[in-house]
């Protein structure tokens, strides 16, 4: 027997022991959240893309877990015996246990002492109080890995709301988008291995992909421990982005075995709980598959089914709640999966299929589930008493005897009831081949309830692809919904294409698109906010333009951060484009939203320009905007990283080359800044293959077209912020693309002008150096056809602009100022600068000039502070620059007499860098370039070399030092001695001590012997280091890896354009549908409307509490015989109706009452002739219904009504009349009335909900209508009505008023009534159809009124 434990009775030392310390057990905990997302005027669920889902465990602060402590006992209840009553009966071990099923000591000190008021009598309302809970926390289950998940005890009476809350909250549950109760057999049973495999994976695969959450009882037995298994091997094979199953367990505390494990007051985290099935008897363990479990308490122990009204109440709360995601917002559905079972499995059952919840049984699982699937495709009369009894002593042979001639009569019943309401019921059945659909046949039976439910026509079409988005399936999408029943608007789809692109579901962004969605209609300035202000927290792009917003709000000193608006984002993309294109979405002016045109792309070329300058000079003129829904639902699609989204996207632009460069060159941008190694990862991936895109789309046009390929580089995009696709892929660095042979082309035709590209260089050279060779034929240029040859002047400008010809020149001058400078250095450098060494300081003022001009040169008007910065970034101008200063302090000291010598070293080293500067020109170099980019690379992990090898060579220098000179005192001669000496020794080299006379040799005199060359050493030591990089053999195996990893040859086809400046900153002037089959009842013959009532047996008698008798199709009629039949009495009373029968069954006030005629005011006279009057109650002539007396209609015998049927013609806009299938189309109707909620024809309504007749303004406007406008009757007689009873039933009038064109004079007056109504009382026009949702009895009634106008039904 398991001991309870109490807050009061756990003494320091039992706490330990059951709390663990929390310091010394690594926890996790659930973070505190709520339930969504909050979006402008609508709250949204994330999840993100990606599809990810909130963890249900708590961050590792201890903030959160000390609220839920205070929370929960604040909140949650549970419940204790207070006062101990012998039992007859005894526990397992023949121990004397209360009434409630507790030894004594398992109760309170207080509970053996009876107070005199509690009385001597156990009564579970007064003995039994609710106090704290003492039980929740984590739950380990040991010996099972590190399977840790979410438990609290409960009090039976706890409102859903509370433990909803919990989930949510504090649970950190996001709200499902469907909720899946899985109810059968509480005991393990067989299943056979192909049926338990679809199931399992089924089960999964719709929890998976809808974000459902499964609810069960949550023991280690029966349909349970399949729904744990389930999820296990779901667990076990996917991945970990794939996300957690939510599997709820709500299981009976009194029932579950080892529970003293989980009290703990303070909270258990996590609490260790062992699963031992072999002593638990009969009580039953937990699952270890399910994430979270409600253990329901009602203070008794081992009672089974405790937690069945709680788990009902909580279900139906949780599908009552609207959860908004994406924008849209949809209640959350439930359905009930059914596998094998018995009598409270039905009961189950029944109550679901009651309450307008629809069910899927599992057929082959065994039990009821097998007695409904076997019976499910029959009509209902023939599902008799006999067949049933046949049926269940199939299947259930073991307990078969148990059944009396009652329980075959109430299970007939019940078994009627739920295959009558075959749009509820789904029957699974293997397929022939075993296909894994039950997530099918659990997807199809919610659709095919939402049709019958309180949606109507188009309402009810949206609710079905709100849920189908919300599951993210499309396959039943395409099956259930766009089908030939329904037409869908494109402008019908703009809310849940909104949902799809939010929710990142691709799919059903295609499959909208496939249905005619334009996205020029669909993309509106509003829709681009809204679709930004919903980008998820976690994108990079997301915190950049926050960053923008708070930058505003403190530029403009405001209190409240702005409004995001579209050229926020602009913003942000110019940074990630590039600043040398111009802004997508502009500022309005004065708050005013511009007004958004979509043109086609112009296209403004000029490739026949003698310089790159020329093809990119912008046309002058305001900047315009223009919007490309593409291009704009793209850019939002690629920084947020969506691939499959951008792709289907990227496939709708017109322009799609510069589509694909400019994603690739955000992608990178990105990547540079996102933190995640992951998402960068995954950006550079997408970027590279956008790239590829462009590559292909590109190699298309070469192929058909070389000549307007190449004219599609210098296109202008208008939609791209007037760039070009080359400016793109060069700031992109793109180097796949530029290497392609057509841009390699089209580069060198520019790089040659208009020189011919036949010419070899060497000629090129000879003409620079004898220009009157031009006009010879050693140079040739390019010249069109039909135009004469050019002149002298004109080849002489075609020659020498030429870029090539301009790049060499620039290349022998730069050699004739370092040539000229090595002389003045080493040959002419005097006290006295000679005329030479003016004009070399006549040579840097030029060099000075251009870097100037490269500084101030701003076409875009990006501004000086944003130019310098760009300027500084490249790290060639930082060594002009370096150059530049390095020369001017050279200088300043060479003019002063003292410093002169001092001058002449600084220059010495300006002259160095001066050559280093010569490699960024011979980058050009096929050859040498590819050598110089290795080492570039190199040079960047040679500072690495340099601390490892510092560390050798001071240790080693310093102990020399120390060992051979005794106490230097010169500062320069310690640095020689310990880094110098010590390196050369090291690497072998050194060749005398320092100390030695022959160091003096090493040290060259300068000057008349005055002055040593200060830097000699130094510079020898560099020259030792940067020597082995540059040799064959290099000093590392590292630097040899590096050097085959060198850069590919496509590299150096950036040369040409990398060279000109200009190139970079001045542009020119089906999917097919998932088969699946059908899985709910198929081939079932179509079936009449049984001939005696049924709404009049339903077992819950409406706006009561009252059971009838169960009453069977076959024992209706009052001429068959059936013994057994004991209905109970209800007759309500009515204070509002002055006329009314009596309230009591007595004889004697029944004889009071006349029938079959004219009763005072009342009419007791049935349509149907006389009726049968048996001991003073007259009888339905319908036969039995299971109830006697009166119920809540106000007469004995027939209780008239009257339903006016009030239809119209459905028209166009234009006022034409709506036909389908031939036949026009009607709409009717109808009205809900207050604390109702179903919808029925205006003068009477089911479940008694509903005036009998038209009552208030409602009734006086209908009377006035009956009065004035023709009419005609369609029906008189019987209403099946599910108030009716054994004594008193429903009989009405239908009258059809019909208004057969939209000037009438009445419906006039009508429609205004209906524009003024009150709100309570909610009214409308609904079109007519057979799957209209109104009940069954006036269903019948506007099938007769479209029979009889000749309209579509």
């Amino acid at each position: 027997m398991s001991a309870r434990g109490r807050c009061a009775r756990v003494l320091p030392s039992e706490l330990n022991k059951v709390c663990p310390e929390r310091g010394d057990e690594p926890a996790t905990h659930p973070s505190k959240m709520s339930d969504f997302e909050v979006v402008p005027n609508l709250q949204q669920s994330s999840s993100s893309v990606s599809r990810s889902r909130r963890k249900a465990h708590f961050p590792a602060g201890s903030n959160e877990k000390e609220n839920l402590i205070s929370w929960i006992p604040e909140n949650i209840r549970k419940k204790e015996c207070t006062y101990f009553v012998e039992s007859s009966q005894t526990s397992d071990s023949g121990r004397i246990v209360c009434e409630c099923g507790y030894l004594r000591e398992q109760h309170l000190d207080d509970a053996a002492k009876p107070p005199i008021f509690l009385g001597k009598e156990w009564d579970p309302s007064r003995h039994i109080q609710e106090m704290p809970t003492d039980a929740f926390g984590d739950i380990r289950f040991t010996g099972l890995g590190q399977k840790t998940g979410k438990y609290v005890r409960v009090s039976s009476d706890t409102p859903p709301r509370v433990i909803y809350h919990l989930m949510t909250q504090h649970w950190g549950l996001d709200p499902p988008n469907l909720l899946i109760s899985v109810t059968g057999g509480a005991k393990n049973f067989v299943m056979k291995p192909r049926l338990k495999n679809i199931f399992r994976q089924g089960l999964v695969k719709v929890a998976q992909t809808t974000g459902a959450w499964i609810i069960t009882g949550g023991s280690h037995a029966g349909v349970m421990k399949q729904v744990g298994e389930a999820v296990r091997d779901f667990m076990l094979s996917c991945s970990h982005k794939e996300g957690d199953i939510v599997t709820i367990g709500i299981a009976t505390w009194g029932t579950v075995y080892n529970r003293e494990s989980l009290i703990c007051p303070m909270g258990g985290f996590p609490a260790e709980y062992m699963l031992d099935e072999e002593n638990q008897g009969s009580l039953s363990c937990l699952d270890s598959n399910h994430s979270h479990f409600i253990l329901v308490d009602d203070g008794t122990h081992g009672r089974y089914g405790v937690e069945i009204p709680l788990r009902t109440r909580l279900e139906k709360f949780i599908s009552e709640q609207t959860k908004v995601k994406g924008g849209v917002a949809i209640k959350i559905p439930i359905v009930c999966v059914v596998l094998e079972g018995g009598p409270g499995t039905l009961d189950t059952i029944y109550n679901a299929i009651t309450h307008g919840t629809p069910c899927v049984i599992v057929e082959g699982s065994g039990r009821v589930a097998d007695v409904i699937a076997q019976v499910a495709n029959l009509p209902v009369a023939k599902i008799t008493i006999a067949l049933i009894q046949s049926k269940l002593s199939v299947l259930f042979q073991d307990t078969y005897e148990l059944f009396t001639e009652s329980k075959l009569v109430e299970w007939t019943k019940k078994i009627q009831d739920i295959v009558r309401s075959r749009q509820l019921l789904t029957i699974f059945r293997e397929g022939k081949y075993g296909q894994q659909d039950v997530d099918v046949a659990i997807l199809q039976a919610l659709f095919k309830a939402s049709r019958n439910q309180d949606h109507f026509g188009r309402e009810n079409w949206d609710h079905q692809l709100k849920l189908a988005v919300a599951w993210n399936r499309v396959d039943i999408a395409r099956s259930e919904i766009f089908t030939d029943d329904h037409d869908w608007k494109p402008s019908d789809l703009h809310p849940v294409m909104a949902a799809a692109l939010i929710s990142n579901k691709p799919d059903f962004v295609k499959l909208f698109l496939e249905q005619g969605v334009r996205l020029k209609d669909f993309v509106t300035w509003d829709t681009l906010v809204y679709l930004y202000d919903n980008l998820a927290p976690s994108c990079l792009f997301h915190s950049k333009l926050q960053k923008v917003l708070l930058e505003e709000r403190e530029h403009t000193a405001g209190s409240k951060v702005p409004r995001l608006q579209m050229h926020h984002v602009s913003q942000v993309l110019r940074e990630l484009l590039g600043c040398s294109t111009q802004p997508l979405y502009p500022k309005p002016k004065q708050a005013e939203r511009p007004r958004l045109s979509i043109p086609v792309p112009h296209i403004k070329l000029n490739v026949q320009g003698s310089s790159l300058r020329s093809l990119y000079k912008r046309s002058p003129g305001r900047v315009t905007f223009t919007m490309d829904p593409v291009r704009d639902l793209l850019i939002w699609a690629v920084v947020q990283n969506r691939r499959e989204l951008a792709e289907i996207i990227w496939a709708q632009s017109q322009d799609c080359m510069a589509a694909a460069l400019a994603c690739s060159k955000i992608l990178k941008e990105l990547a540079k800044e996102e933190e995640d190694t992951d998402t960068t990862d995954d950006m550079l991936a997408l970027a590279e293959e956008y790239e590829h895109k462009a590559i292909g789309v590109f190699t298309e046009c070469y192929r058909k077209d070389e000549e307007r390929a190449q004219k599609l580089l210098t296109r202008v995009s208008e939609a791209w912020g007037k760039t070009t696709c080359l400016q793109l892929a060069l700031e992109a660095k793109n180097m796949n693309f530029v290497s392609h042979g057509g841009v390699q082309a089209f580069l060198t035709k520019v790089w040659w002008g208009k020189l011919s590209v036949d010419n070899g260089l060497w000629r090129v050279i000879t003409c620079m150096l004898f220009f009157p060779l031009l006009y010879t034929k050693l140079i040739t240029f390019r010249e069109k056809r039909l135009q004469p040859p050019m002149g002298c002047l004109a080849r002489l400008r075609a020659f020498f602009t030429a870029p090539i010809v301009i790049f060499l020149m620039n290349t022998l001058s730069y050699f004739s100022f370092l040539l000229l400078f090595a002389y003045v250095l080493m040959v002419d450098f005097q006290p006295t600068p000679s005329w030479r060494e003016y004009l070399i300081y006549f040579w840097l003022f030029s060099l000075v000039c251009e870097e100037t001009r490269q500084l101030l040169y701003d076409p875009d008007g990006l501004g000086i502070v944003k130019m310098a910065s760009l300027y500084i970034k490249d790290f060639w101008n930082k060594l002009d620059i370096c150059a530049i200063l390095v020369f001017i302090a050279g200088l300043t000291c060479r003019l002063i007499p003292s410093t002169l010598y001092p001058g002449r070293i600084i220059l010495s080293l300006a002259f160095i860098i001066f050559c280093l500067r010569l490699m960024h020109i011979f980058t050009v170099s096929r050859t040498l370039g590819p050598k110089i980019i290795i080492v570039k690379r190199m040079m960047k992990d040679v500072f690495f070399f340099l601390f490892l090898l510092a560390v050798w060579v001071v240790s080693f220098g310093v102990a020399k030092q120390a060992i051979l000179i005794h106490n230097e005192e010169r500062v320069e001669w310690l640095f020689r001695g310990v880094v110098y000496h010590s390196y050369l020794t090291i690497f072998g080299t050194a060749r005398s001590s320092p100390a030695a006379p022959g160091w003096a040799a090493l040290t060259p005199l300068c000057q008349a012997g005055r002055h040593r060359v200060l830097c000699s050493w130094e510079v020898w030591c560099l020259h030792e280091l940067i020597q082995p990089l540059l040799s064959p053999s290099p000093p590392s195996p590292g630097f040899n890896a590096r050097r085959e990893q060198g850069p590919s040859p496509q590299c150096w086809t950036f040369a040409p354009a990398l060279w000109d400046p200009a190139v970079c900153v001045c542009p020119t002037g089906s999917s097919t549908a998932l088969g699946t089959k059908e899985l709910a009842l198929e081939g079932r013959p179509e079936e009449r409307q049984p001939p005696c009532h049924v709404l009049a047996r339903n077992l819950l008698y409406p706006g009561s509490h009252i059971l009838r008798f169960p009453v069977p199709d076959e024992k209706v009629p009052w001429e068959v015989d059936f013994p057994l039949y004991d209905p109970p009495s209800y007759s309500a009373e009515h204070k509002d109706m002055a006329v009314q029968d009596p309230f009591s069954l007595s004889l004697e006030s029944l004889l009071k009452i006349n029938y079959n005629t004219m009763d005072g005011l009342i009419d007791r006279q049935s349509f149907h002739g006389l009726y049968t009057v048996q001991d003073g109650l007259p009888l339905n002539p319908m036969g039995r219904t299971g109830l006697r007396g009166r119920g809540r209609l106000h007469c004995f015998g027939p209780n008239h009504a009257l339903h006016p049927v009030v239809t119209r013609w459905r028209r166009n806009l234009d006022g034409s009349i709506i036909r389908k299938s031939l036949k026009k189309m009607l709409e009717v109707l109808v009205a809900q009335y207050p604390l109702s909620d179903v919808w029925a024809l205006p003068g009477g309504g089911p479940a008694g909900h509903c005036p009998t007749q038209p009552q208030g303004a409602l009734r006086e406007v209908l009377r006035a209508l009956l009065r004035c406008h023709p009419h005609a009757q369609v029906h008189k007689g019987y209403l099946d009505d599910p108030r009716n009873t054994d004594n008193a039933w429903v009989e009405t009038v239908a009258i059809s008023v019909h208004f057969d064109t939209q000037h009438d004079l009445e419906m006039k007056r009508l429609n205004s009534f209906l524009q003024g109504c009150d709100p309570e009382l909610c009214i409308r026009w609904q079109v007519l159809d057979k799957r209209i949702p109104l009940h069954a009895n006036h269903k019948e009634l506007l099938h007769k009124v479209s029979t009889l106008l000749g309209a579509y039904y």
